[in-house]
């Protein structure tokens, strides 16, 4: 499975962005989609994901700001980012998660301004 991430970039507190990623190769619709930050000196943290059949998960600081959905063919996923904080910066990646797959994408930087 490869995931190609783009829509990253430099954006000011306030602002909105729309990340996306498109996975091809051997792919399942039931797999669980998501994206996930990792911050300078932090640890990768979940920000939010998606299921095959519909279902959310999100982190509790992005609550009411992101919305993640997938496209119609299911092998997109985006994640529209609203009110934009600083502590939203840090490279967002892809994740793609069946029961016996697990897979990253390369990361998009994604910097919020103060």
């Amino acid at each position: 499975v490869q995931l190609v991430e783009s829509g990253g970039g430099l954006v000011q507190a306030g602002g909105s962005l729309t990340l996306s990623c498109a996975a091809s190769g051997s792919i399942s619709s039931y797999a669980r989609l998501g994206w996930y930050r990792q911050a300078p000196d932090k640890q990768r943290v979940l920000v939010a994901t998606i299921s095959g059949g519909g279902s959310t998960d999100y982190a509790d600081s992005v609550k009411g700001r992101f919305t993640i959905f997938r496209g119609n063919a299911k092998n997109t996923v985006s994640l529209q980012m609203n009110s934009l904080k600083s502590e939203d910066t840090g490279v967002y990646y892809c994740n793609y998660q069946s029961i016996s797959q697990n897979y990253w994408g390369q990361g998009t930087q994604v910097t919020v301004s103060s």
